[in-house]
């Protein structure tokens, strides 16, 4: 992605829901070689900071509804979570949970967009999000899998005030035109039980060597590393618990 820290509108976190958080801490950690931390409080409900050196690069949580599906999930920063919570329902998205707010680092809101997926709103209090992006282990792109590609266009323009920089097969989501995502729509190939969602891509040294890696600590490849065509060497990988998330070469942008 073509942003280098979080701005307003842009993708600032990205947080895994998973049903065993020990097992999802080794597994990354020896994956992408995160150091986790664990927040000691209780009423933290096990909320883990992943980090890369002193840089936090994104959360490892449990599941804490029977409903919460495992899955990452991305967080979007926002100026005033309750008027852009507002704005999410204005044009058409359902916001499920809060605004609400997070001891004193900041207020968050839980969302789907009219085609399905969930996303997170943050409001920055005394944690901005992610404090690395594109490096090997942190968060280089977000990507959007979606049903009903025309209506959530207008939604998140309308939402956030993307840009859109749209080709035959796929489209690029910027801030002012400096790209950090985009939008794939779900064909047949896509079995209809997998719902619309945001995929986050993490940045590695060597796609091929990260993919392997993952399926022999118990992960699976569900597309195989793969060169895009004037784009980033790519996979698409599956974790032991079952969360779905993508890798890139670093330094390749989407």
């Amino acid at each position: 992605m073509k942003l280098d820290r979080p701005v307003t509108g842009g993708p600032c976190w990205t947080e895994l829901g998973t049903s065993d958080l020990e097992a999802a801490k080794r597994f990354y950690s020896d994956l992408l070689g995160w150091r986790p931390e664990t927040d000691p409080r209780q009423e933290a409900g096990g909320y883990t900071v992943a980090h890369l050196g002193d840089a936090p690069v994104a959360a490892i949580t449990p599941l804490y509804q029977d409903s919460q599906p495992v899955a990452w999930n991305v967080s979007f920063a926002v100026a005033d979570v309750d008027a852009a919570a507002e704005a999410v329902t204005a044009a058409g998205g359902t916001v499920v949970l809060g605004p609400m707010d997070v001891f004193d680092v900041g207020r968050f809101a839980v969302a789907f967009d009219p085609g399905g997926a969930t996303f997170q709103l943050w409001q920055a209090r005394s944690f901005p999000g992610a404090g690395l992006f594109n490096a090997p282990g942190a968060l280089g792109w977000v990507e959007l899998l979606t049903r009903a590609p025309d209506r959530v266009t207008e939604f998140y323009t309308t939402v956030f005030g993307w840009t859109v920089n749209a080709s035959e097969h796929y489209t690029q989501w910027g801030i002012e035109g400096a790209d950090f995502g985009g939008m794939l729509t779900m064909d047949d190939k896509f079995p209809h039980e997998v719902p619309s969602h945001w995929l986050p891509y993490f940045a590695v040294e060597d796609v091929d060597a990260t993919a392997n890696a993952a399926v022999g600590a118990g992960g699976s490849m569900l597309m195989e590393p793969t060169s895009v065509p004037d784009g980033p060497r790519i996979a698409v990988l599956r974790d032991p618990q079952g969360a779905v998330f993508g890798i890139h070469v670093a330094g390749e942008e989407g």
